[in-house]
This record gives structure tokens, C-alpha cells and sequence, in this order.
């Protein structure tokens, strides 16, 4: 058997190293140990991340969709900021993040996506490939699954 603390603390210094600071202490104790809830670390370490991260059948890249879209139903708007950190890390595009914001759309509702977009914007910036106000995806695929987009980049959403 594992030592899920550990795993959970190597998963969350590759995929969170900011956060990490913030949980784990020079020698790998709990650092928010003696704060209001403090053992909420010691959960997330153990639990969340050297559990549900570390199991097999899902690769970190699929997991960060699956949490993103959890996040964003919830309207988790912290938790979602430090995921969309983690998702790039994990390897996806901004376009791939701004697909997952607008097929939350038709699920969720656009006041929920309306606010995962804000904190994606928060959090990504607004200036890649000078076209995020425009729904503008650096990962499209539209010219792969055959639509016409002409000569210029294209454009999603309303």
C-alpha cells in the first residue's frame, strides 16, 4: 500500500507548487497546522490528492477537466482559480479551458459560465492570440472537424 500523504504531497508540488508553500513545511508537515481549520490540509493532501489524483484509469490532463467542470458547477470561484493553474500545468490550452467554460454553458447556465469566465480572465489574462473578448480559441479545432473559418481565427460563443 501507498503512502497517500506523500503521493498527495508530490502531487500537489507538481501540479500546485504555490499552494504547496502555503499547505506543506520544509519537512513535509502539515503548515497550516495550528490555523482555523488547519487539518483541512491534511484531508485535501491525503485524501483529495494522494487518492482521487493518484488513482489509475484517469491521466492529470483528464482529471483537470472533470474537477474544472465540477468547479464551475458549483460556482467555486478560489478552488477553480488555483485548478485552471493546475489543468495548465496538466497540459491543456486556454482553448481547450475556454471549451470547457462554454460546454459548461448549456449545463450550468451562463451565470455560472459568465463567472467561470471572469475568473479564467483573472487568472489567464486576457491577451492570448488578442482575441479572449471574442471567445477567440488558441486550441481550435473547427478547420479538423471541417468548418469554414475562412482566413481568420475563429470565433465561438455569442
Amino acid at each position: 500500500m501507498t503512502d497517500r500523504r506523500a503521493e498527495g504531497v508530490r502531487v500537489v508540488r507538481e501540479m500546485l507548487p504555490e499552494i504547496a508553500e502555503q499547505m506543506i513545511g520544509p519537512d513535509g508537515e502539515n503548515a497550516m497546522e495550528g490555523q482555523f481549520a488547519g487539518e483541512i490540509g491534511e484531508f485535501a493532501l491525503t485524501h483529495a490528492f494522494g487518492g482521487l489524483w493518484t488513482r489509475p484509469g484517469l491521466d492529470h490532463r483528464a482529471r483537470s477537466l472533470v474537477t474544472l467542470g465540477i468547479l464551475i458547477a458549483l460556482g467555486a470561484e478560489e478552488e477553480l482559480a488555483i485548478h485552471l493553474d493546475a489543468a495548465r500545468r496538466n497540459g491543456l490550452t486556454v482553448g481547450e479551458l475556454e471549451e470547457v467554460v462554454y460546454h459548461a454553458t448549456g449545463y450550468v447556465g451562463f451565470p455560472m459560465a459568465g463567472r467561470a469566465r471572469a475568473v479564467g480572465r483573472r487568472v489567464l489574462g486576457d491577451d492570448h492570440q488578442g482575441g479572449a473578448d471574442l471567445g477567440v480559441s488558441d486550441g481550435c479545432n473547427c478547420k479538423d472537424r471541417g468548418e469554414d473559418v475562412g482566413d481568420g481565427p475563429a470565433v465561438h460563443g455569442p
